[in-house]
């Protein structure tokens, strides 16, 4: 099996992603990376929703806050995400992933690599499309893919409308707000 697809394998595992029968050469990346996407997806909205919104929104018993341990309130949805990601990163080397805009609140999520920036403006151009393709960063090529990261509870988009350091202030619910980038290394 090529060293590509024994890493995409790895990469399914480390996440604890079930498949029902691996083929012998291995899952192509993009079939990895729609599946991690799908549980960065439903978790990050989980999250959103049944936590950060509810409790902060609807019921107003606590609050969200970027500065969640001084406040002694909740983490933001970005910053559970990135938590996951950082986490990820220290496990395994088999793929990475961040949450990207290109109207960041914290600048440092703004895109950096030609790849990125073109993911991210197709995804908000193409509403309900993902954006792949691949990439050479450090002399490694990846597999990279963008997929649309939608304002899901009112939270999300009255907390981007209202910060101070947002760039775009006129969010709505579902608007496409920016981007998960996942990176998948695809050869040696």
């Amino acid at each position: 099996m090529p060293a590509h697809k024994i890493k995409l394998a790895a990469a399914v595992v480390a996440a604890g992603i079930a498949v029902p029968a691996m083929a012998a050469d291995g899952i192509p990346p993009q079939r990895v990376a729609d599946m991690l996407h799908a549980v960065m997806n439903s978790d990050r909205t989980v999250y959103t929703r049944m936590v950060v919104n509810r409790l902060a929104n609807k019921e107003g018993v606590i609050k969200a806050s970027e500065h969640f341990e001084d406040d002694k309130a909740l983490p933001l949805p970005a910053q559970m995400f990135r938590f996951g990601a950082e986490m990820v990163a220290d496990q395994t080397e088999e793929f990475t992933y961040s949450l990207l805009s290109l109207w960041p609140v914290n600048k440092q999520n703004a895109p950096k690599t030609d790849a990125e920036k073109e993911g991210l403006e197709y995804v908000a151009e193409n509403v309900g499309e993902n954006w792949y393709g691949e990439e050479e960063l450090g002399g490694q090529t990846y597999f990279t893919a963008v997929y649309a990261d939608t304002g899901v509870a009112e939270a999300c988009v009255s907390c981007h409308n209202e910060h101070k350091d947002s760039p775009r202030t006129d969010f709505e619910l579902g608007d496409v707000m920016g981007g998960v980038v996942i990176r998948i290394p695809i050869d040696g």
